[in-house]
């Protein structure tokens, strides 16, 4: 059992009966077993972050509440913060992302590569490639320049279109609690072609991925995501993918 695994599950715990929920109903909110829910508490269980988004979102709290407290040792919230930092995609050389434009009905893909530190702490300069995948090869590239800034949780990208200066793209990923070598998150901006904003679901990984039909369908929002998105924007969406 984990220090890191330990003190995020008494979290779990301590937040849980503050609002007065039982281990099953709580189980009953993030679709899991009763005896799962236990472990999570009992740091049983290494909790990935989309784990972690549903149980805090659950209990209606912030997510770095899940990972930090003001009883917490100085020394065990080093060890949570340092194993975070250890995260493969915590500083990377170069990314690829993967996207799938539904206005066009194309997959897209990208290369995101990391480059000096700014004056900022935890904050580098970042460039993106983006191109359209078709039948006949890769076309329509798009060149963008901006920075990245790194937390616990999330990596957080700003770019600005070299070849328009008015259109900005923000993505923003989940820093794996694990190892492993993708990852999701979202990208978004304002369209200059189609002058309304966009965002789409991307996967962004350590290595190439070859495009393919399971590709398009792992980057089509599902009905869970959609019944989630719905709660969070407080809006009717619909998936026309």
């Amino acid at each position: 059992m984990s220090k890191i695994s330990k003190h995020i599950g008494q979290c779990i715990k301590n937040y849980r009966k503050i609002q007065g929920l039982t281990l099953q109903q709580l189980a009953n909110k993030i679709h899991k077993s009763r005896a799962t829910m236990s472990k999570y508490e009992n740091g049983e269980i290494i909790l990935d972050i989309e784990t972690l988004y549903n149980i805090s979102d659950a209990l209606n709290i912030e997510l770095n509440k899940l990972l930090d407290s003001p009883s917490t040792p100085k020394n065990e919230l080093f060890t949570i913060h340092n194993f975070i930092n250890k995260s493969p995609f915590f500083k990377a050389n170069r990314l690829y992302i993967y996207f799938y434009d539904g206005r066009h009905k194309r997959l897209k893909n990208g290369v995101i590569d990391i480059h000096q530190k700014m004056g900022e702490n935890n904050v580098y300069e970042a460039t993106l490639f983006i191109s359209t995948i078709t039948s006949k090869g890769r076309k329509a590239e798009i060149c963008c320049s901006g920075k990245v800034i790194y937390s616990d949780m999330l990596i957080r990208f700003s770019f600005v279109n070299q070849f328009n200066a008015l259109e900005e793209d923000l993505l923003y990923i989940f820093n794996p609690l694990e190892l492993r070598d993708f990852t999701e998150g979202l990208l978004s901006g304002i369209s200059s072609v189609d002058l309304m904003p966009c965002a789409f679901k991307c996967l962004v990984t350590l290595n190439p991925q070859q495009p393919c039909t399971k590709l398009k369908q792992q980057l089509t929002i599902n009905n869970e995501e959609l019944k989630r998105w719905q709660k969070l924007n407080m809006m009717i969406i619909d998936n026309l993918g």
